[in-house]
């Protein structure tokens, strides 16, 4: 599939307007003593990052409901994007890895006893916040519905990782329990972005749940292509090394589709993932994945999800749910993104 440069204005005018915002509420409800325990806590925040998941849950809200509730879906979006951070945090610690966003992780910087800290103090704001919502007008009902939705988002990311940890012992797994761990791991927390939306605007069940399968379908693509990129992607571009996720030894879609058309494909990907991470072998994997169909493969699923989260888009609009054509368009382009991004 041939990929070409994609023009997402609305999303980038959104990220302009939101990403500074989220960041002030943040660091404005994350204050306390010990101070160097809520230095490491905003560490990786301060560090960056693409603020998707904070603002799907603004944007949701504002095209399905207006600035009213915008402003009660603030709250919801600080306490998506601390919760993800959290995860982060602790990530890095199983991970062993030194560097997220181009910075050093909080355990390089403060040691694992103060980052396992902060990932347990980002985790209690994270369910604390989305109370302040109240100021804003939002109902108990509307705010324990949005409680309930980071609950169930929060109990997935655990389980993706544990599966994504299981994953690394056994090649005994395919292409469905490859999408139930991004989902888990990834897209959940997206759903539940969407969703947050769709709760502080005070839509019906039905838009909620529609909007919700738009965001965990925007989030399947995403990570689709986040392992795409992880093998093929452009180093000036992603920051990553070239085949970074064959080095790190990831079973990814584009690992299990190659490994399961042929068993000297498959025992070849388990000598890499093994230790055998020469140069000239990787790029030897990276070049089967190609001759296997499994990128093809990889970016035509990546695109379908793509595609059918701006089909549920278009539903809620048929049914006169969108109170704001601008968001709505922004919306479309982070679907559309999901997928036609470089990095």
């Amino acid at each position: 599939m041939e990929l070409k440069e994609y023009n997402h204005a609305a999303l980038d005018v959104m990220v302009e307007k939101y990403r500074n915002l989220i960041d002030s509420y943040i660091f404005d409800i994350m204050k306390g003593e010990p101070e160097t325990l809520y230095k490491a806590s905003t560490h990786l925040i301060k560090g960056g990052g693409k603020r998707l998941r904070p603002i799907i849950v603004l944007v949701s809200s504002r095209a399905l409901g207006g600035p009213r509730a915008e402003a009660k879906a603030i709250y919801y979006a600080t306490a998506i994007e601390v919760l993800h951070n959290f995860s982060l945090v602790h990530d890095d610690i199983m991970d062993n890895d030194d560097y997220r966003r181009g910075i050093p992780t909080v355990h390089k910087v403060y040691g694992i006893p103060t980052a396992i800290l902060a990932g347990d103090l980002m985790f209690s704001y994270a369910f604390a916040i989305p109370y302040l919502a109240k100021k804003a007008g939002a109902s108990d009902s509307e705010v324990l519905r949005a409680v309930n939705v980071i609950v169930e988002g929060s109990k997935r990311i655990a389980e993706g990782q544990g599966f994504d940890m299981l994953f690394e012992e056994t090649w005994e797994i395919g292409e469905k329990d490859y999408l139930r761990m991004i989902y888990l791991k990834t897209a959940a927390l997206i759903e539940a972005s969407s969703r947050l939306g769709g709760i502080a605007s005070g839509s019906s069940d039905e838009i909620v749940e529609l909007i919700g399968q738009y965001g965990r379908l925007v989030g399947l693509s995403f990570q689709i292509k986040d392992d795409i990129l992880g093998v093929f992607g452009d180093p000036k571009v992603t920051g990553k090394p070239r085949y970074s996720d064959l080095i790190r030894g990831k079973k990814t879609i584009l690992v299990l589709y190659a490994a399961s058309r042929k068993k000297e494909w498959k025992e070849f990907f388990k000598k890499i993932f093994e230790g055998d991470s020469s140069e000239e072998t990787i790029k030897e994997g990276a070049d089967i994945i190609k001759e296997s169909g499994a990128l093809d493969y990889a970016q035509k699923l990546a695109k379908n999800y793509s595609d059918n989260a701006v089909e549920r888009l278009e539903t809620i609009h048929s049914m006169g749910a969108i109170k704001e054509e601008e968001y709505f368009d922004a919306l479309k382009d982070i679907a559309v993104f999901s997928f036609w991004r470089n990095k």
